[in-house]
């Protein structure tokens, strides 16, 4: 399942969107947002993420 932002820990740096390398993830005002479709759920932002902000949280994961 796709990863989402945990937003008490989220800085909205963007470093999750800018590293996916199948660009399924938008900031959307100011916060990362996951498409499902294009996820592939390779696990980058959730390594990438310098705030450790990124859990497995289905029922956040948006599409977009």
């Amino acid at each position: 399942m796709p990863s989402a932002a945990d937003p008490k820990k989220c800085s909205g740096c963007g470093t999750c969107a800018d590293k996916c390398p199948e660009n399924a993830i938008d900031m959307v005002d100011g916060m990362p947002v996951v498409n499902n479709v294009l996820c592939i759920e390779c696990g980058v932002c959730v390594i990438i993420c310098p705030c450790q902000a990124r859990d497995i949280m289905e029922a956040i994961a948006l599409m977009t």
